[in-house]
C-alpha cells in the first residue's frame, strides 16, 4: 500500500501554515494555531480519527480568528485530497453518531469528489471564550472545498455550545 500522508504548506498575506498529515496514523499530533480552542478540536480530530497531524500555523490573530481557521480548513483539505490519491483502499462512505455529555452530532462523508456541505447545527451562544462558533462552518466549508469531499453534519440535540463543537469534530 502507498504512503498516504501529505505535506502542505501555504502562506498568505494573513497567514503562514506548515501541515502534515498520515491518514493512517495512530492519532498523535502536535498542532499550534495560536487559537487554543481550535488547537483543542484539531487534536480530538487527530487522535480519534487516527490521524497524525502535524500543523503550525500563523496567522491575523490580532484581528480574529477567521483567516486562520479558514486556511487551516483549506490546508487540511488538501491534505485529506492528497494523501487520499487514487483512493485505493479507502472506503467511499463514512458517518459516525458521536455523544458528548449532553449533546449528540452526526457526522457522514462520501469522498466523492464533489464538494458540498450541509451543516445544520444550531448553537446558542455566539463564542466559546474568545472563539467565534461561526468559524465552525467556515472551517468545514474550506474543509469540504479544498477535500472534495460531501459532508452531512447534523446535532441531533446540545446545550453546552463546546460539547456540540466536540461532538462535530
Amino acid at each position: 500500500m502507498a504512503d498516504r500522508t501529505a505535506e502542505i504548506k501555504r502562506t498568505t498575506k494573513e497567514t503562514d501554515i506548515s501541515l502534515e498529515l498520515n491518514i493512517d496514523g495512530k492519532g498523535a499530533s502536535d498542532i499550534d494555531t495560536g487559537v487554543g480552542f481550535f488547537d483543542h478540536m484539531l487534536t480530538l480530530f487527530s487522535r480519534h480519527g487516527f490521524l497524525d497531524l502535524n500543523l503550525k500555523a500563523v496567522g491575523d490573530i490580532e484581528v480574529d480568528y477567521h483567516h486562520t481557521v479558514e486556511d487551516v480548513g483549506i490546508c487540511l483539505g488538501q491534505a485529506v485530497a492528497k494523501a487520499c490519491g487514487d483512493k485505493v483502499g479507502i472506503k467511499r462512505f463514512g458517518n459516525c453518531t458521536i455523544p458528548m455529555c449532553e449533546s449528540l452530532a452526526t457526522v457522514s462523508i462520501d469522498l466523492c469528489d464533489r464538494p458540498f456541505l450541509v451543516f445544520n447545527v444550531a448553537m446558542n451562544k455566539p463564542k466559546v471564550g474568545t472563539f467565534d462558533v461561526e468559524l465552525v462552518e467556515e472551517f468545514f466549508h474550506a474543509f469540504t472545498n479544498h477535500s472534495g469531499a460531501t459532508l452531512h453534519i447534523n446535532l441531533a440535540y446540545g446545550s453546552n455550545t463546546h460539547h456540540i463543537i466536540e461532538a462535530i469534530f
